[in-house]
């Protein structure tokens, strides 16, 4: 029996996008590049002409008021993630967004809301995708007693010494990220995965450089945090730590510790390669990973999966989403209040 056709419009056509999500759907069968709606009429252009997509929109609103689609991507940035989402399950198109689900929790949750209507459309975040192939492994260990009770998990995620002459960034600008900062989302995402969602946030953060130029030599001032300082009382147990820092020189080797009554794991950022040890042993191993436990890039196939019936989303729902929507704005709630945030919110 042949597949069900899904015609796809793009809403956002960038760096993500164009070499993961529009090669991921034109790998699967019985999938139509239908239209493209980006920034300007000629980067939408652009994107068409070199991937084949015949309809071009200007207004994103008519591509998604168009009965030529069933499923909506969105590659913008976060500012835009809820009301085009909102448009497209009212207009009873499938959606999925990139990350970060939103700009703060409010907009997760109506964006959640909306997504329940009508159960029927599926909704997907394109996941964090950086541990995907020790996720399973991870998770396994903890399930089977490696670590006993998980006691502790240190994270550190830096990026060098501090730059003074980079140019403005959209994720420096609140008024296009909302709460996200740095690599947090992501990186929270991940730890939801193996040790389940924090119960309280307690966090310190600092804006070290307060102003840079766009493109044109513009100046603009900065609210969203270079250095981060995190503290989580996990729902499961655990404390945990974490630092994020475009600021920091020379320091140690990015890494992930958890660490439990009777053994250690330890997750190197930069290779995601995994070593332990147990009580008892002198040193941390590497844990090989077998190729066939490796989680692997598979948002394109299932959301398509999803859509014709065949599985769930599992990375990442919009449950999900409003998790770590919820975790983002604690963090900054709790820099400002200096006090410790309870979630959920």
């Amino acid at each position: 029996m042949a597949e069900q056709t899904i015609r796809i419009g793009f809403i956002g056509a960038g760096a993500n996008t164009t070499a993961r999500h529009i090669p991921g759907f034109q790998a699967i069968d019985g999938v139509e590049l239908i239209s493209v709606s980006n920034r300007s009429a000629e980067s939408s252009q652009r994107v068409a002409d070199q991937f084949g997509i015949p309809s071009v929109y200007e207004n994103w609103m008519d591509l998604i008021e168009a009965d030529d689609t069933d499923a909506i991507c969105i590659g913008t940035w976060p500012y835009m993630h809820c009301i085009v989402t909102l448009a497209a399950l009212e207009s009873g198109k499938h959606v999925l967004t990139e990350a970060r689900m939103a700009m703060n929790a409010a907009e997760a949750r109506i964006m959640l809301e909306a997504s329940l209507v009508d159960p029927d459309l599926v909704t997907q975040i394109v996941p964090a995708p950086h541990t995907l192939a020790v996720d399973d492994t991870i998770k396994e260990m903890i399930a089977d007693g490696y670590l006993g009770e998980v006691l502790s998990v240190d994270l550190v995620a830096q990026g060098g010494f501090i730059d003074y002459d980079a140019p403005m960034h959209w994720r420096n600008d609140r008024d296009l990220s909302g709460f996200n900062m740095m690599a947090m989302g992501i990186w929270y995402e991940a730890m939801m995965r193996w040790v389940g969602p924090a119960a309280g946030v307690m966090a310190v953060t600092r804006v070290n450089v307060k102003s840079r130029k766009d493109e044109a030599g513009e100046a603009h001032f900065i609210t969203v945090p270079d250095h981060a300082e995190i503290v989580c009382e996990m729902e499961s147990g655990p404390v945990v730590h974490m630092r994020f820092s475009q600021v920091t020189g020379l320091p140690p080797a990015d890494a992930v510790w958890l660490f439990g009554t009777e053994g250690t794991l330890k997750l190197d950022s930069s290779s995601m390669t995994l070593y332990g040890g147990r009580r008892g042993d002198d040193a941390l191993s590497k844990i090989d990973i077998p190729a066939e436990k490796q989680g692997r890039w598979r948002v394109e196939e299932e959301f398509i999966s999803a859509i014709r019936g065949n599985e769930k989303v599992t990375h990442t729902n919009f449950q999900d989403g409003v998790r770590y929507m919820e975790f983002t704005e604690a963090v900054a709630r709790s820099a400002q209040s200096r006090k410790m945030v309870r979630l959920p919110l």
